[in-house]
């Protein structure tokens, strides 16, 4: 029987912590090559330390992308980021490019040789994992959704300039109590933020806990003994001055705060042809639709692949005793409402296009689809069409 009384916990980390670096870095460097052609296999991965960066990887791409023009990319990324202190600052940072040509083995099972009817293989073997629930309007876990929220409204304080004593690197956890399968409040939240030499530490709890209050639901503020920001007392060395910094580092993070399963692969740092990244955006598209078309209250799906092998193995649907349909259909049904094969799903979800830096931080699920196409697995444009293919 599933416990219907526990307590949950999720963490998120802001675009400043080292590894979040690296994956900014290296979604930037993705983007860097679709924008100049949309067909480019890339498959990079970033290393951070004090004051350097690490550059490695391999591409293919049918345009010229220089190694000067992708050190300029981190750079630019390195500052948006908002990264200016002695350790690691974004003019000064030494930035080494060891990216090379794709291997023609990899490529020999990806490509469909020009064909432009002939389906393309998976960049890899693997499995993936969707998920969506109704704790919360975008269909996504509570505890992660409000722990990257927490982040995200810093951080937007940071760079307006309202809060001009934090510092990028900031980490989140919320607690939720959950009663009768539904969360009902916070039990404990701990924030721990870099900021300025100098700052007021209780001054900073204040600030801190605006920015919880703001983001949870009416009356679910942990009780005050149970808010725990900055515990070690003192966060001014931060990002990869701190600590170093590797892509892809936190795949529970960027997905669902380890409410649901994870196949293992990362996201950042690679195209759309690698479906670590494309059928986990598919997969979570699907499972979201699935949920929004009311067939269920909560949706675990998982695809999987092998390398150069076009169609998915298997599709696996749990509905976790919330659905009204029949697994087992709504598992036939998916694979005719929607291309699963790695082109199908990056032409139906339009992956070609440069959009993934901006999915670094803050979760890959549950933000909110861009007019020019970024985070197009969070659209709901399934439900009608699951509806009618399931009645």
């Amino acid at each position: 029987m599933t416990r219907q009384s526990y307590l949950f916990t999720s963490e998120s980390v802001s675009e400043g912590h080292p590894d979040k670096v690296c994956d900014r870095i290296s979604d930037a460097i993705v983007d860097t090559y679709l924008a100049v052609d949309p067909d480019s296999r890339v498959a990079v991965e970033t290393l951070t330390t004090t004051n350097k960066v690490v550059l490695a990887g391999e591409v293919r791409c049918a345009g010229s992308v220089t190694k000067e023009t992708l050190i300029a990319a981190a750079r630019r990324a390195i500052k948006d980021i908002g990264y200016e202190q002695d350790g690691f600052h974004h003019a000064t940072a030494d930035i080494e490019c060891l990216v090379h040509e794709q291997s023609v083995d990899i490529a020999q099972g990806v490509d469909a040789d020009g064909d432009k009817e002939k389906d393309e293989g998976a960049g890899d073997q693997g499995i993936m994992f969707g998920y969506a629930c109704r704790e919360t309007d975008v269909l996504m876990p509570a505890p992660i959704h409000y722990s990257h929220k927490i982040l995200q409204n810093m951080a937007k304080a940071r760079h307006d300039g309202s809060c001009p004593e934090f510092g990028p690197d900031a980490k989140s956890q919320v607690t939720l109590a959950y009663e009768n399968g539904v969360p009902v409040r916070a039990t404990s939240v701990v924030v721990s933020t870099q900021h300025s030499e100098g700052t007021d530490q209780a001054v900073l709890r204040e600030k801190v806990r605006g920015f919880i209050e703001g983001v949870l639901p009416e009356g679910w503020m942990c009780p005050d003994e149970e808010l725990y920001v900055n515990p070690t007392g003192r966060f001014v060395i931060g990002g990869p001055d701190g600590d170093a910094g590797l892509t892809g580092r936190k795949i529970i993070v960027d997905t669902y705060g380890g409410a649901a399963p994870h196949g293992g692969g990362a996201f950042s740092g690679k195209d759309s042809t690698k479906v670590d990244r494309s059928a986990a955006y598919a997969s979570r598209y699907l499972a979201k639709n699935i949920v929004a078309a009311e067939l269920a209250n909560k949706c675990t799906l998982q695809l999987s692949y092998a390398i150069g092998v076009s169609k998915p193995l298997s599709i696996y649907v749990d509905l976790h005793g919330t659905g009204n349909v029949d697994e087992s259909k709504l598992e036939t049904v998916l694979m005719e409402v929607m291309d699963l094969s790695p082109r199908g799903i990056r032409e139906h979800l339009a992956l070609t296009k440069p959009i993934f830096e901006r999915t670094a931080a803050y979760g890959h699920f549950g933000r909110t689809p861009d007019a020019d196409g970024g985070f197009s697995w969070e659209r709901t444009d399934l439900v009608d069409q699951l509806k009618s293919a399931i009645s």
